[in-house]
């Protein structure tokens, strides 16, 4: 988000007045509210707190939070306190020195509020009112009346905003309601949250109100999900909002969205062939399917993708089974799934690991949002580059979410940062991580552009080179604990590198070769053992009744090509197989060519394997059969 954006929560839970009681939400309510705005991952709000303030206090920080902004800011205000009524029927919000009788001198009329967020220049401006209104208050005082309408929304009248603005009302219930604490009105008991201010706080802290799964919560997205949240935990209560304001807002982002692509609808003949009566017909259709979604364009590869999944849920097991196939190859593979950064010192300049994406273009397509905000990421040309925040010391663990089309991948993150120029800290269980230190934030620039990368592919892809080393978590024994791991004081000079183990070689090019190889043997044999059986047939046929057709083809040598035929078309079939199950259980040794090559050669040693090996049995059968009557 690119916009300036600032939010002032008011949390008002303990009253001079005898008439007012203590509400045990709003303190909760605050620092929870607080938390999920401020998080640079989340809504990237600049926040300010204000907690049980006097009158006076109060319409200061209210006026100078909508004073002197620009167009191109957005405004979140948030009230946590009772709400009060007056003889005539206004709306008014308790300060910490209300006096319910002296409403004008002592609380903050709701037209104040309404007017200062008419006359600020900022571009969007949303007000959240979680306020108790009347049964809140305790039933024996004379000072508090508890009876009659308070029509909140009727405070906040919903005309054209001043020269073009928009703005928003959300409140945590109507004019006959009462807004709950829990289960009850107000008891002493221990803090929690309310539920209208629980259902904001957890649509956004953990994306579930982002309904669309598009990646942002919009205004909309946020209201629908408070409403379902609060009706279901308390029926009583009915969330309101008024909205005038132009275009779509989108409030905070979200974790939960993945990338979504205007797919290219699949071509009426492949839909027809998909349709058809006859098995082969439909099976060459998927073949074709997972053509198109290995395409460079995205959109034709995308529409190829719902397709498959289509077939996969539908068809019989034989063409669903291809389906599944084709779809298990966009899956999202991460290459590697574990980056060790080893010791760092403190303040030093941030290393970088580099993360390849493995498969199709629509495999290395996603989004990269980290889970902590000491990670960083930027995108790559294959992938995307990792750095770590060493301004604290301590050992850090972290996670990188990656999210694609069709499912998501983690890339795990370890680091230990040390003291500058010293040894590294102690590695035994007992260090524990600093809190993360405050998040520095650029003026005029969003977290999504700085901490979520969208990894683009390119429009070609250059064949995989392996890493010279494995990365730093093959060189520790698998057999030692974190406790008896030292790092050094400084790296050694290495002259050479010698991995603790082996890359595995990548074997499925030179099994489908093989493969090949086998088959186009099996057909050269099987034509070799057609002519001789062809010759020996002619000969028995000159000699009548005297001959005997296994000596002809004996003499003639057709035996034995047929049986080589055979052979070795089985043979083709079975290393066939073997390379294509270690190409996908190793499929990141591979690059796009090695792969679409080794693919390519067991389909046609598949291709010609098969029918040698049913010509030569029905040969042999032919023998069999025929031998004694010739």
């Amino acid at each position: 988000m690119t916009d300036s954006r600032h939010a002032l929560i008011i949390a008002n839970d303990r009253y001079a007045d005898q008439g007012l009681k203590k509400l045990r939400a709003p303190a909760q309510d605050a620092t929870a509210l607080a938390g999920v705005l401020h998080d640079a991952r989340i809504g990237d709000f600049d926040v300010e707190v204000v907690r049980n303030a006097s009158a006076d206090a109060m319409r200061r920080h209210i006026q100078r939070f909508f004073n002197d902004r620009r167009r191109d800011d957005t405004l979140l205000l948030h009230f946590s306190c009772h709400g009060l009524k007056s003889e005539s029927g206004e709306l008014y919000f308790a300060a910490g020195d209300t006096e319910p009788r002296m409403l004008d001198a002592t609380a903050i009329p709701a037209q104040f509020v309404r007017g200062c967020m008419s006359r600020t220049k900022a571009g969007r401006t949303v007000l959240f009112l979680d306020c108790c209104y009347g049964g809140a208050f305790s039933r024996g005082s004379s000072s508090v009346r508890a009876s009659g309408d308070v029509n909140v929304l009727e405070s906040f009248p919903s005309d054209k905003p001043a020269g073009g603005r928009g703005w928003a009302v959300i409140t945590a219930s109507d004019s006959m309601e009462y807004a709950f604490e829990g289960d009850q009105l107000a008891e002493n008991s221990a803090p929690r949250p309310s539920v209208f201010t629980h259902a904001v706080v957890q649509g956004l802290g953990t994306g579930e109100a982002d309904l669309d799964a598009d990646g942002e919560v919009s205004l909309d997205d946020l209201y629908d999900y408070v409403y379902e949240h609060v009706r279901e935990q308390n029926p009583n209560q009915t969330p309101k909002k008024t909205v005038e304001m132009r275009g779509e807002f989108h409030l905070a982002h979200s974790r939960r969205g993945r990338i979504k692509i205007a797919a290219v609808p699949t071509p009426a003949s492949l839909r027809a062939a998909l349709d058809s009566d006859n098995v082969l017909t439909r099976q060459g259709a998927v073949l074709e399917l997972d053509n198109r979604v290995r395409d460079e364009s995205l959109p034709v590869a995308e529409g190829a993708r719902q397709t498959l999944v289509e077939v996969a849920g539908n068809d019989i097991r034989q063409i669903a089974a291809l389906a599944h196939r084709a779809l298990r190859e966009i899956h999202l593979a991460p290459s590697p799934d574990h980056l060790d950064f080893g010791l760092v010192p403190r303040g030093s300049p941030s290393r970088e690991k580099s993360v390849t994406m493995q498969g199709p273009p629509l495999a290395r397509h996603c989004v990269a949002q980290p889970a902590q905000p000491w990670l960083r990421v930027e995108p790559a040309a294959d992938g995307l580059r990792v750095h770590v925040d060493t301004a604290a010391e301590g050992r850090l663990s972290g996670e990188i979410t990656l999210k694609g089309v069709a499912d998501e991948a983690v890339v795990h993150v370890e680091a230990v940062v040390g003291p500058a120029h010293e040894s590294a800290p102690p590695a035994g269980p007992d260090v524990e991580a600093p809190p993360h230190p405050p998040r520095q934030r650029v003026p005029g620039q969003g977290a999504h552009d700085q901490e979520t990368a969208i990894i683009e592919p390119p429009p070609s892809r250059p064949p995989a080179r392996e890493p010279a080393t494995p990365p730093p978590s093959a060189h520790k024994p698998p057999s030692s604990p974190p406790s008896a791991r030292k790092p050094p004081t400084s790296p050694p000079p290495r002259t050479r590198t010698t991995p603790a183990r082996a890359q595995p070689r990548p074997l499925a090019p030179a099994l489908a070769g093989a493969a090949l190889a086998l088959a186009v043997t099996a057909v050269i044999t099987l034509v070799m053992a057609v002519q001789a059986a062809a010759v020996a047939v002619a000969e028995r046929s000159d000699e009548g009744v005297d001959g005997n057709i296994e000596d002809n083809l004996r003499a003639h040598g057709a035996f034995t090509p047929l049986i080589v035929s055979l052979i070795t078309a089985a043979l083709a079939l079975v290393v066939g197989v073997l390379a294509r199950h270690e190409l996908g259980e190793r499929r990141e040794l591979y690059s796009e060519r090695a792969a679409g090559g080794t693919r390519t050669s067991t389909s046609v040693a598949k291709g010609l394997a098969i029918p040698v090996l049913i010509l030569a049995v029905l040969m042999g059968i032919a023998y069999l059969v025929g031998s004694g009557y010739w």
